[in-house]
């Protein structure tokens, strides 16, 4: 009979550390979760007339999770410390002793099954054994053990493609009978694994399917390819060829997407336009890429009207603001399909975020097989066939790469020209979409809407709503799979990189502020400023290798490089279970009187506050300390709260030298058009004054 868990556990573990070290590290709530299983967060709350508290999330989503309020009790200092859960009864003393570089810890449990149900199956060893393992790896980040490197199938060039064979093929990517293959293969065997590739193979295996719906009507896939075919015989006839770039200025509808499919059959690139830049961020994009033509949608047409004459512009939908502009209809009705095909398809350039400044053009590669789509099903159980909201712009990377997916799944795609919140549950509910493609923002603004706004609408259909381009809130997490279910997914990476980490419901569930972790064939490290990994727990800048790394910028340096991995330009930690968490960017970070400090751990706590509905932390100038935090926040309408509070809540959840000296309440955040946060735009502004022009460009009232 196996021996089970007893009330009370004695054990003595040494460890290859410091006495001191170790002791800082168990007084930091963070150590917890990175370096233990089963705890997937800790944070220290502000609990008035008590001493500190860590909460604890712990346990499984299989098994449940729980949250424990633990009081954290001193005795002597480096020598003495209890963990409290008056609540259940249970407790954990530790006391250490030992000098130099080694100490031994002796740790007391006290009715350790009351902690959570699957603890009561365990035994007295396997908690001792999980102490001893915690415990090694708070001694491997003192050490610097070179421990966090984590690979899925990109190191085994066999193993990595029987998995993307047996992804594509039991989603259905790839068809098992042979004369549906053959006609896949063909089209993609001519236009590659693209775009144009995607609509061509959708037109012959299901050429009546709806390919894409936007506010005007709908298109199959053979309309989307036959119109391509003419619309790309028309640039062809006005002088585009391969060898060319074009400008693409335009909000999501099919008039966009068959302009990026047509480009890419001619062999022409095609740089997207952020609809949120302004006149002269544009023109310099126009000249800096040489573009021989500008696609622009009518109501866009004041961002473009200040260049020279000699740019041929066409408008890409049906509201030209000049009689004599000629459209994308018009160049399609001239019916030229004949063309000379090039020997490489066009690319896509999808400009950076710009939150540091001037937005760079970044030459996407084009899917290298079926690994591309492989790579997202493995973390993503998205379905074929099925119906696909894509209200993220399409010149974001991270709306393009949804609509890049449609194709390979035959998907129906509705593309709103502009996100409203309570118009995308409308859609959702009109066309039954099961997958949805947003931005952070966008899960904000629905969570926004009144709880009798969003009870109007049957979102029953949902299955996937996909976020990625800026870091999801915990609470804001944990609040949308409250309402929807556990739907969420969210996915790390940038331009440079294509994907990172992919964080499914359970990983979120268990860890609200993860990342997640690499997808097939990707790997992810979290290097020093040696090159070389860091170890699990400790943080560094995260290093990514996939086969969809870009090909670089069009008029700029490329982003650090080491072992075939690109630098993000972001900072993070691993986790003991393998997930990802993302610290800050690396040029967030500020040194306050000798300590490092990152705003997103601030913007979290700031973001648990129910007076707050948005919030941003930046570092600026500081004549004692070198750097400080400053706090830019948004309340919700009628809240009370003030500026003593905001530092008063932080000072008891963070150090000190998290606590933001400036603190200013604006009516809306600076926001780019994808939603992210334009940080650079507070960044040595503490008062919080900014341009007219830089709040009302960039719709911060609540649309993106």
């Amino acid at each position: 009979m196996r021996e089970l868990v007893t009330d009370v556990i004695d054990m003595v573990a040494e460890i290859p550390a410091a006495r001191a070290a170790v002791w800082d590290l168990l007084l930091d709530p963070q150590t917890y979760p990175r370096v233990f299983t089963g705890i997937g967060a800790c944070a220290r709350l502000d609990v008035p007339g008590e001493q500190t508290v860590f909460e604890f999330r712990i346990g499984t989503p299989e098994a449940g999770i729980r949250a424990l309020r633990v009081r954290v009790v001193t005795g002597r200092w480096y020598e003495s410390l209890e963990l409290h859960t008056p609540e259940i009864g249970s407790f954990a003393a530790l006391r250490m002793y030992g000098e130099g570089d080694r100490c031994t810890v002796s740790i007391t449990y006290f009715a350790p099954g009351r902690v959570h149900r699957d603890i009561t199956d365990l035994s007295n060893a396997a908690i001792q054994d999980w102490t001893a393992k915690g415990l090694r790896r708070i001694a491997d980040i003192l050490r610097g053990a070179r421990t966090s490197t984590v690979v899925n199938g990109e190191g085994s060039l066999v193993r990595l493609q029987l998995e993307v064979l047996r992804q594509v093929t039991i989603s259905g990517v790839v068809r098992t009978r042979p004369n549906a293959v053959m006609k896949q293969l063909l089209s993609l065997n001519k236009w590659g694994f693209n775009l144009a590739g995607g609509y061509a193979a959708g037109a012959a295996y299901s050429p009546g399917r709806a390919a894409v719906v936007d506010d005007r009507g709908s298109r199959t896939f053979a309309d989307m390819d036959r119109r391509s075919n003419a619309l790309a015989g028309a640039m062809a006839a006005v002088g585009l060829g391969a060898g060319d770039a074009i400008g693409l200025l335009s909000r999501n509808h099919a008039g966009m997407v068959e302009t990026m499919v047509a480009a890419g059959k001619l062999g022409v690139d095609v740089a997207l336009l952020n609809a949120g830049l302004s006149a002269r961020t544009i023109e310099q994009i126009v000249q800096r890429h040489r573009l021989s033509a500008l696609f622009v949608d009518g109501d866009l047409e004041q961002l473009v009207q200040y260049l020279h004459d000699d740019i041929p512009r066409y408008n890409t939908d049906l509201r030209p603001p000049f009689p004599d502009r000629y459209t994308v209809e018009d160049l399609i009705e001239v019916g030229e399909s004949g063309f000379r095909q090039p020997t490489q398809p066009g690319r896509l350039i999808v400009l950076t975020s710009g939150t540091s400044g001037i937005p760079k053009g970044a030459r996407r590669p084009h899917p290298k097989g079926f690994g591309t789509i492989a790579a997202l099903l493995s973390r993503i159980p998205m379905e074929m066939e099925s119906t696909m909201l894509i209200p993220a712009p399409l010149f974001h990377t991270w709306g393009l790469a949804g609509l890049q997916l449609s194709t390979a799944l035959r998907c129906t795609v509705v593309l709103p020209e502009r996100f409203d919140a309570e118009d995308c549950l409308r859609a959702v509910a009109e066309h039954r979409v099961t997958t949805m493609i947003v931005v952070p923002t966008m899960v904000n603004r629905i969570l926004d809407l009144p709880p009798a706004v969003r009870a109007r609408y049957d979102t029953s259909s949902l299955r996937h709503v996909i976020s990625c381009g800026a870091p999801l809130a915990g609470v804001t997490v944990l609040r949308f799979m409250d309402t929807y279910g556990d739907i969420l997914y969210n996915v790390y990476g940038s331009t440079e990189v294509s994907w990172a980490t992919i964080a499914t419901p359970v990983d979120l569930r268990f860890a609200p502020t993860t990342a997640g972790r690499p997808p097939l064939g990707t790997r992810v490290s979290v290097l020093g400023p040696d090159h070389k990994p860091v170890p699990i727990g400790a943080t560094g800048h995260i290093f990514v290798g996939n086969h969809m790394l870009f090909d670089g910028y069009v008029n700029s340096a490329p982003p650090d490089e080491a072992h075939g991995m690109l630098d993000t330009g972001d900072l993070g930690y691993f986790d003991v279970n393998g997930r990802l968490f993302i610290a800050g960017r690396d040029d967030e970070m500020i040194i306050s009187g000798g300590e490092n400090v990152f705003p997103r751990p601030v913007e979290e706590a700031l973001a648990h506050l129910p007076q707050v509905s948005e919030v941003a932390v930046v570092g600026v100038p500081d004549p004692e300390f070198g750097q400080r935090l400053a706090a830019f926040v948004v309340k919700h309408e009628g809240a009370g709260l003030d500026s003593d509070m905001v530092r008063t809540y932080i000072r008891h959840r963070l150090s000190r030298f998290s606590v933001p000296r400036d603190v200013t309440f604006m009516s809306a955040l600076p926001r780019g058009e994808t939603g992210k946060i334009l940080k650079w735009l507070l960044a040595g502004r503490p008062d919080g004054e900014l341009p007219p022009s830089a709040l009302g460009g960039l719709g911060v009232t609540g649309s993106v």
